[in-house]
């Protein structure tokens, strides 16, 4: 199966490409230069190469308080690139796996967020991600859109790497307590992906829509740091710092987080039979990666 994957040097694009081969996908890897996804024409001369079943859209603008003041290049990358791509993938009746986030919801609930459940972005990046999910399932009938949380990984910038590398300059660290989430491992979220671009192709049952996809637990920012240092003490680093709890309002950024944005995971496991590793299993596995990488 041919896979084009936009946004290939993130730390979900880097997955995809390394997994690739395990689930019998050979996967095209764009990113920029190369592919801007709100240039149809670029767009256009990346699928005539490739002549691909399926697209991953992995490419995102990512920077969740920067784009409170560039909400040009947030909504062209989150709202208008993936336009871009569903028009041309409806063209050519290619199906688009399209990657967003638990950001949509305004994190008023006390249970995790359902499919279903109506979207509330706050921020421009939220606002962003959720007008991008509409203008997919405009422009195009065989889309999957996947939310997924708290995204970390191996490559790239991210919270668990940035806590290490803090870990090293500092005695003590102050870590946001009244947010709760689903920390999410790029490569199991990638391994997700390929088992559902797997069964797209066989198109023996309508799967397409809306789903989720985190690891299982729900925990502040605080109780995430804490495990992180916790399992980097276990492979050897030390001294770790002391992790204390702050409130929201004791660590002022641009744009708003939701208070609580867990996600239901349920829809991918009945449709694609698709489970659910524990977030502290696949922190583990992650740290000693990027260790065993040197990448901090």
């Amino acid at each position: 199966m041919n896979v084009l994957v936009t946004g290939a040097n993130g730390q979900l694009g880097n997955e995809l490409t390394r997994q690739g081969g395990d689930f019998h996908c050979e996967i095209f890897p764009y990113d920029l230069p190369e592919l801007d996804i709100t240039d149809p024409t670029l767009i256009e001369a990346a699928l005539s190469e490739t002549r691909p079943d399926l697209i991953i859209n992995a490419a995102a603008y990512t920077l969740v308080d920067q784009a409170e003041d560039d909400p040009d290049s947030a909504f062209s990358v989150n709202r208008d690139g993936p336009a871009c791509l569903a028009r041309a993938c409806g063209d050519l009746k290619i199906p688009m796996i399209h990657i967003s986030t638990d950001y949509v919801f305004s994190g008023e609930n006390s249970v995790p967020y359902l499919e279903q459940d109506p979207v509330s972005p706050m921020g421009v990046y939220a606002r962003s991600k959720a007008e991008g999910e509409a203008r997919v399932r405009a422009s195009l009938k065989n889309h999957i859109i996947v939310r997924t949380s708290w995204l970390y990984g191996v490559y790239g910038h991210n919270f668990v790497k940035t806590m290490l590398r803090l870990g090293k300059e500092k005695k003590k660290l102050s870590v946001v307590a009244d947010q709760y989430g689903c920390p999410t491992s790029a490569a199991d979220l990638a391994e997700a992906l390929l088992r559902m671009a797997a069964q797209v192709k066989s198109k023996d049952r309508n799967i397409w829509g809306t789903y989720h996809f985190c690891n299982a637990g729900i925990v502040n920012w605080c109780e995430f740091a804490k495990e992180i240092f916790h399992i980097a003490e276990r492979s050897g680093q030390s001294p770790v710092p002391k992790v204390e709890p702050i409130t929201t309002d004791q660590y002022p950024v641009k744009a708003k987080r939701p208070p609580y944005s867990a996600l239901s995971c349920n829809r991918i496991k009945e449709n694609f039979n698709i489970s659910q590793r524990p977030w502290d299993k696949s922190l583990a596995v992650a740290i000693e990666r990027i260790f065993s990488d040197g990448d901090i």
